[in-house]
């Protein structure tokens, strides 16, 4: 058991022994030289606490085996003991009682002193024991915190390198077959959804109003790129609007649906996106038109945002994805609904 722990605890785990010593020896006062024994063996016990805490945190320092450190400390007490016993004789000799030190004495009668030492070593090593768990504990929770912290964090910084890119590239192709005039555009969205990013405070969540400003306005760069080819609906109900999501949760589900599901097609493709409540669960529901042959589960987009949200709500979510009944690709999220005063 190597932890460092408060002078603190040592005292604590004294109060029981030493109130049990208190109490046996109440019968005992007003009875002749009885209390003047009794205050003795109490006050030499207090003493020898001091040396005992120091022996157990030494040998816990230099992580001694149990089986050593409970003979090492038997031992000692015991002869603390006999000291204290050396101590009553004296007394004894002082007050008239005896005439001179008796060692057969010594070693008899020592159970009173010698199992409330004993039961304050025992008291510590359970003190200790159970405050050094509560500290790995708490630097477990603590280093598993910071791990998962840093995952989503990894997780979040994938999805703007893999927008930009097939941003770029779009913009590239614009510009090969003399789009001039819609690159411009599209490179005027991009820096505004890039300057909306970058002013994120890093953290994880958001609000759900957040969240569709920031889709607004990545869809702009998509509308600038697709024209006609791309029809929106979102429906989110206001009081919907202070939920928590996670940050950039929508943007590579759209991108998925667009690039996989609406891009392919020759004729306009139609996106929905439709948030709405179920008891206290938030239900997103993203629909898109496109081909089945067209592997919209495709690219990291989808896979990104299973994993942070895994990260962030463990078995509160669900994510299913798949095509529905109606022709169409639908990734459907379940997690849970919270405001953001709530989270505050």
């Amino acid at each position: 058991m190597k932890v460092e722990t408060p002078l603190l605890v040592p005292v604590l785990a004294a109060l029981p022994v030493c109130a049990c010593m208190a109490i046996l020896g109440l019968p005992a006062v007003g009875h002749g030289h009885a209390t003047a024994f009794r205050t003795l063996f109490f006050v030499a016990c207090l003493a020898w606490l001091i040396p005992l805490t120091l022996l157990q945190r030494a040998m816990w320092r230099r992580e001694w085996p149990w089986l050593r450190m409970a003979l090492m400390l038997l031992a000692s007490t015991y002869v603390m003991s006999v000291l204290n016993a050396v101590l009553g004789q004296r007394l004894a000799i002082s007050r008239g009682l005896g005439t001179g030190y008796e060692l057969a004495d010594l070693l008899r009668d020592l159970d009173g002193c010698w199992l409330a030492l004993i039961a304050f070593c025992a008291a510590h090593a359970v003190a200790v024991y159970y405050l050094s768990l509560q500290q790995v504990r708490l630097h477990l929770a603590q280093a598993q915190g910071a791990a998962r912290d840093a995952e989503l964090r990894a997780l979040r910084l994938q999805v703007n390198p893999h927008f930009l890119f097939n941003s770029l590239n779009a913009i590239s192709a614009l510009v090969s077959t003399q789009s001039n005039r819609e690159a411009n555009r599209m490179l005027a969205c991009l820096s505004d959804f890039l300057r909306a990013t970058l002013a994120h405070d890093g953290r994880h969540e958001h609000t759900l109003a957040d969240e569709l400003a920031l889709l607004d306005a990545y869809l702009a760069i998509e509308k600038a790129r697709l024209g006609e080819r791309l029809r929106l609906t979102m429906k989110a109900g206001p009081d919907l609007l202070d939920s928590v999501v996670p940050y950039l949760m929508l943007q590579p589900l759209v991108e998925n649906a667009i690039r996989h599901g609406i891009a392919p097609l020759s004729a306009p493709g139609r996106l929905d996106i439709l948030v709405e409540r179920a008891g206290a669960r938030l239900l997103i529901d993203v629909q898109n038109d496109g081909q089945q042959r067209a592997h919209a589960e495709s690219g990291i987009g989808l896979a990104n945002v299973r994993e942070r949200l895994r990260h962030l709500y463990g078995e509160g979510q669900d994510v299913n994805a798949g095509w529905g009944t109606d022709g169409r690709f639908h990734v459907r999220i379940a997690m849970p609904l919270r405001s953001i005063g709530a989270v505050a």
